[in-house]
């Protein structure tokens, strides 16, 4: 695996979690920390439900994170919230410590019907620089197969730099399994004047019907020779977990030798595809 073993000091490792709800999906997800902090992630993000309905959760997560010694990265999703609400989170996690936030627009939730005094993530990011100045990095979101709900790729593509523009220091990708999509993106961008980092996303493949339900809703597109390959073996949890490893592990692997700035796990809470394909790539 010829980009596995390139130089790696300069090349960041970090993992998603989501805040769990029960004491057991507590438990679990202690677990699965514990399993995964010897690979020494550069940092582990902490996902945030529309509307802030996680809230607690996320900053309970994080805070749990910073004690154990990783760094935390809460994600904030701004839509449906006001400048007070938003005002009041960056203040509770300056004063813990935190240094690096996800700033995402994020959905609306069901039943919720105002947007809010946000529309897009650029005015999230220009609020976060506004309010506190160089404490945070932030990180944004990037689509390589564009945002479902973008307009044009074009019109994507300019949503991604008035982001940067607005003050992010890097970027986190939406999962992808076509490595083209993400080199293309990036080629893109960097013509706009866009130079700051952007971190492939990366999701597991542990689970057919999981994994195309993710899809449809995100707009990640799934190769028609995976999903029939998946599909193929109906219930056979270990020949869906064997044949998603590989193909995940070559995607790691082109993207590695393609120079990428590191890689950012979605683990949906659970340790072993991604130990297993930290251990494939040799890292």
């Amino acid at each position: 695996m010829g980009g596995a073993n390139l130089i790696m000091q300069d090349r960041h490792f970090s993992f998603e979690f989501f805040p769990p709800k029960t004491p057991e999906g507590r438990d679990k997800l202690r677990n699965t920390r514990a399993q995964l902090a010897p690979l020494h992630p550069r940092y582990i993000s902490v996902t945030f439900g529309a509307g802030g309905t996680t809230q607690q959760g996320t900053l309970d997560a994080v805070l749990e994170i910073q004690r154990d010694g990783i760094e935390a990265a809460p994600h904030l999703s701004c839509v449906g919230s006001t400048r007070d609400s938003i005002r009041q989170i960056l203040s509770t996690y300056r004063d813990n410590g935190i240094r690096r936030i996800v700033a995402l627009r994020g959905d609306m939730p069901s039943g919720m019907g105002e947007i809010g005094e946000f529309r897009y993530a650029n005015e999230l990011v220009e609020f976060i620089r506004a309010e506190t100045g160089d404490w945070f990095h932030i990180e944004v979101a990037a689509y390589p197969e564009y945002h479902p709900q973008a307009r044009s790729p074009r019109h994507d593509l300019d949503n991604f730099v008035r982001k940067v523009k607005a003050g992010a220091d890097s970027a986190i990708t939406q999962y992808f399994y076509n490595a083209d999509a993400y080199f293309r993106f990036v080629d893109d961008v960097r013509a706009m004047g866009v130079d700051v980092p952007i971190v492939p996303g990366i999701m597991p493949i542990t689970n057919y019907a999981q994994l195309m339900r993710f899809s449809e809703m995100c707009g990640a597109e799934v190769p028609r020779w995976v999903a029939k390959r998946l599909e193929s073996f109906g219930d056979d949890r270990e020949a869906i977990r064997a044949f998603g490893l590989d193909v995940v592990t070559a995607l790691c692997d082109r993207l590695l030798a393609g120079g990428v700035p590191g890689l950012h796990f979605y683990t949906l809470n659970a340790a072993a595809a991604t130990k297993a394909i930290w251990q494939r790539l040799k890292l």
